[in-house]
């Protein structure tokens, strides 16, 4: 007779130690061996070729993403666009020598054949004096010269990872804001005496700067100030708070189109360069067995 003990009949464990069939035909997991994971994405190839999972893991490094998930599609759909690249080479015939970069760097014969392929099929125009002028005279603010400040400070030092001294020497800081406004004849004598940068001994002036020659708290609050201005409060950075002067401020000018339409032009045919390959890819991918991915989605590389 069969009790709801038998070890080889209830379903707890049968010889072996492994998973047995209860009365009721009810079958416990073997817990023995671990379940085998599942893969990251299905199964992507293109025209029949296999992109392997290995690769795109290795590929997503170089595809930062807000998630893991965005950055293994983003890797899969690389890894098709090249082999799209590449199966088109193949099909044309066509080899090339690898070339080095400036860095020495080689190149291995997949990413020369894909260079030479698109040399050969993707045509960009050059881009006409009438197009970059319209270009020039619909984006006139990107084509000036960089604003240029004669500017003065005073820097009380802070460790951004210690709380408790930079609240002390923001007060301090304030304090002596305070003073300078009220004071302004005496901004180089409490620079000399008070300030942490090197520039003190010249009464905290730092000469001409402009764009990046600053931190950027430092360069917001000087394009805000007018000249001979002092600031009301300390502008604070990583490293402390600074009370600015602004000496001179020397705007910036329009650059004529002359001086820039080289820098347009480069622009401009870059641009249609980067649209000519996506359109040849989108027409290989239109003609490809694609699986697992989408690469002519909205966030995919054809529409980049």
């Amino acid at each position: 007779m069969v009790t709801l003990f038998d070890k080889t009949q209830n379903g707890r464990t049968a010889a072996g130690g492994g998973p047995a069939e209860s009365y009721s035909g009810y079958r416990e997991p073997d817990t023995d061996v671990p379940p085998k994971a599942r893969p990251v994405l299905g199964a992507v190839s293109v025209n029949g070729i296999a992109i392997a999972e290995s690769d795109i893991l290795a590929e997503a490094q170089n595809h930062p993403a807000e998630n893991p998930g965005a950055a293994l599609a983003a890797a899969a759909r690389a890894l098709v666009v090249r082999q799209l690249l590449l199966q088109k080479a193949r099909e044309l015939d066509i080899l090339a020598a690898p070339q080095a970069d400036g860095d020495g760097r080689q190149e291995t014969d997949e990413d020369a054949a894909i260079r030479l392929l698109i040399e050969r099929e993707v045509s960009a125009p050059s881009a006409s004096e009438e197009e970059c002028r319209r270009f020039y005279d619909n984006n006139r603010e990107k084509f000036r010269s960089a604003p240029i400040f004669e500017a003065s400070h005073i820097l009380i030092t802070a460790d951004p990872a210690d709380e408790g001294t930079r609240a002390s020497r923001r007060l301090e800081a304030e304090r002596l804001a305070a003073v300078i406004v009220g004071h302004p004849g005496e901004f180089a004598t409490m620079a000399r005496t008070h300030s942490a940068c090197p520039s003190a001994a010249t009464g905290g002036n730092l000469g001409q700067l402009t764009r990046g020659s600053t931190v950027a708290e430092f360069e917001r609050a000087l394009q805000r100030m007018k000249e001979g201005e002092i600031t009301l409060a300390p502008v604070e950075s990583r490293f402390g708070f600074h009370i600015i002067r602004l000496d001179r401020r020397i705007d910036g000018e329009q650059l004529p189109f002359d001086l820039v339409r080289r820098r347009i032009a480069g622009w401009l045919e870059a641009s249609a360069w980067s649209k000519a390959v996506s359109q040849f890819i989108a027409v290989l991918a239109a003609h490809a067995t694609i699986t697992g991915i989408d690469v002519t989605g909205a966030d995919g590389p054809l529409l980049q």
